[in-house]
């Protein structure tokens, strides 16, 4: 072969290794993201989940939550209502573990024992309870997280408005049972009552049970013989006096969730009960890895309380405003709940 022909080889060659070096490799094709998974929650409820009341209150949060989510492709939500029963309480929540929900909220103090027994089978499971502060972090168990509301501020703000109103200055409030929030609640209101007019009879019933609907109208019909013009009270079984009082034309101040629909020409007001202050932070611990271990409290100032004024009842302007001034002192410190009084 020729120098010429040699030479216009190699030439040739020469761009071609060029080419080669130069030459920008493929690119790979992109992955897509792999999708969330979806959050799943299990609650158990002691009473219904449209009771007004304690358990309404918690599934109304869950049902926000979800939708704040992105609906039911996002989260999940299932429950088990009516749980009075621990032991059944119990079987359910060890189901729900069993069967992969990321949380499972027992939505009752009194399912705490059955918690401490069956959160340590499921370490990467976490569970809440409440109203408590106990997270069993003590017992070495870390998937826990507990909560409680502050029920004595709104309480209280309802003991100021319910003062303003009372004409017979005698008050009646029909408790469940001397314990957790509901304890809280009936103090927190004796309290706002009394810093209001001192000179106002407030007559307290514990009728021993969360749920009897029957034994709460007869203690209704018993502070209404007392005199009592306006009425309180706390957990489910508060519709049957919220009943008597409808027939008595006898005022009421709520507590836990709105109870307005039941009789909206004497329900005044109600502390609403937020728990998707609580909700929002668990979620996003457990995202993150983290399983329980922190304990909450809703109140005024975190908005886990809400006061919710009846549209429907001309409140007098100068109680809305003593109340709102109340909440506010609440808020920012300048008030102080008396819970002795």
């Amino acid at each position: 072969m020729s120098i010429k022909k040699w030479t216009v080889l190699l030439i040739v060659v020469m761009m071609l290794l060029a080419s080669a070096c130069n030459s920008t490799p493929a690119a790979e094709p992109t992955k897509a993201p792999e999708p969330e998974a979806k959050f799943r929650v299990a609650v158990i409820m002691p009473s219904a989940i449209n009771d007004l009341a304690f358990s309404q209150s918690m599934y109304d949060a869950l049902v926000a939550i979800q939708k704040e989510m992105g609906g039911p492709d996002k989260m999940e939500l299932v429950y088990s209502e009516n749980m009075f029963v621990v032991d059944d309480a119990a079987a359910a929540i060890r189901d729900y573990a069993t069967r992969g929900y990321d949380l499972i909220i027992a939505h009752g103090s009194q399912y705490g024992s059955s918690l401490q027994e069956i959160a340590p089978d499921f370490p990467n499971t976490s569970f809440a309870h409440g109203t408590t502060v106990n997270t069993f972090t003590d017992l070495g168990i870390k998937n826990v997280f507990a909560y409680e509301a502050a029920a004595d501020q709104g309480g209280y703000v309802n003991g100021v408005i319910a003062a303003k109103l009372t004409k017979s200055n005698v008050i009646g409030v029909v408790g469940p049972i001397e314990t957790g929030d509901a304890k809280l609640y009936v103090d927190g209101f004796k309290a706002g009552v009394k810093a209001t007019n001192p000179n106002v009879q407030v007559n307290v019933n514990y009728i021993g049970s969360f749920s009897d609907v029957a034994l709460a109208a007869e203690a209704a019909n018993t502070h209404i013989k007392a005199g009592a013009d306006v009425m309180a009270g706390s957990a489910q079984m508060v519709v049957g006096a919220i009943g008597v009082c409808k027939e008595n034309n006898v005022l009421w101040l709520g507590t836990q969730s709105s109870q307005t629909s039941l009789a909206p020409d004497i329900v005044v007001a109600n502390q609403i009960y937020d728990w998707t202050v609580v909700l929002k932070d668990i979620i996003a611990l457990i995202k993150s890895g983290t399983y329980g271990g922190k304990a909450y409290n809703i109140t005024l100032k975190n908005k886990g309380l809400v006061m919710d004024y009846n549209s429907q009842y001309a409140l007098p302007a100068d109680v809305r405003t003593e109340a709102d001034k109340t909440v506010q002192g609440i808020i920012d410190g300048s008030i102080t709940i008396n819970l002795g009084q």
